[in-house]
């Protein structure tokens, strides 16, 4: 029995036209996040299948993903567990930094490592059920997937530490008011939604998308002076491309645009 949950598949990956939906598949752990997660997950955004325009990722089993499997975590050395936060590191910036658009179906446990997987994911989307925690404090740990970053900057720092010391948790309603979350939608609504935003983002001027996904969130961490002169760059390289002069094309025709074959 245990060799056959060692080999189980942990994600699930479907290719609906040009739409990957990624699903977390380790139910009777609420999906936490084990090596062989991580692996998966690296796998699929180190080398995206062609033709996909858009990543909707979620959890199997009413739970997005409740963090760190700590019965891995739990034997490993102060080296390993840098060298394991650190790979962690380089697999959410290539969620994040891709280029793919993704977003996320968020319900039940989005905890510690859940958080900061969702945190890479550009479009939030949560149901009633959602539980955002980071509870690193209360077992005695430091988060190091990311969510001193990620999650910090969308809480801001005071509020993130009052969460880790605490353990407390928010809610969809209160994650959106917060920013964990860009919608909050009744039970069953969200994978619908991030379907057919997927639908929407993926159908965007490719070049268009991946520079509001590289630029963004770096010139945020930027002078102000910096991020002018880099949003002045990024105008640039966009004005002189297909996509553009397919939109503006569009606008004036009064038409909606067709980016892609």
């Amino acid at each position: 029995m245990a060799d056959d949950a060692q080999t189980a598949p942990v994600m699930q990956t479907q290719i609906d036209g040009d739409i990957a939906v990624i699903t977390f598949d380790r139910p009777a752990k609420r999906n936490a996040m084990n090596d062989p997660l991580i692996d998966a997950l690296d796998q699929f955004f180190s080398n995206p299948p062609k033709g996909v325009n858009a990543v909707v990722l979620t959890g199997n089993g009413g739970h997005f993903c409740a963090g760190l499997d700590l019965a891995e975590h739990q034997s490993r050395s102060a080296e390993d567990t840098v060298y394991h936060s650190r790979n962690w590191h380089r697999i959410a910036d290539a969620i994040e930094f891709g280029g793919l658009p993704v977003i996320s179906v968020l319900n039940g446990s989005v905890i510690g490592g859940g958080m900061e997987i969702a945190a890479t994911t550009h479009i939030r989307i949560a149901e009633p059920s959602v539980r955002f925690q980071l509870p690193e404090g209360r077992r005695g740990i430091f988060v190091g997937g990311g969510a001193s970053v990620r999650v910090g900057r969308i809480l801001g720092a005071d509020r993130m530490r009052e969460m880790m010391l605490t353990g407390r948790s928010y809610g969809a309603e209160e994650g959106l008011s917060l920013g964990l979350c860009h919608y909050a939608v009744a039970e069953g609504e969200a994978m619908p939604l991030a379907m057919q935003l997927a639908r929407r983002v993926a159908d965007n001027a490719p070049f268009s998308n991946y520079l509001m996904i590289q630029a963004i969130s770096r010139i945020n961490d930027m002078s102000r002076s910096d991020g002018l002169f880099t949003e002045s760059l990024a105008a640039a390289m966009a004005q002189t491309t297909e996509g553009a002069v397919e939109g503006l094309r569009a606008f004036l025709e009064k038409r909606e645009p067709k980016f892609r074959d």
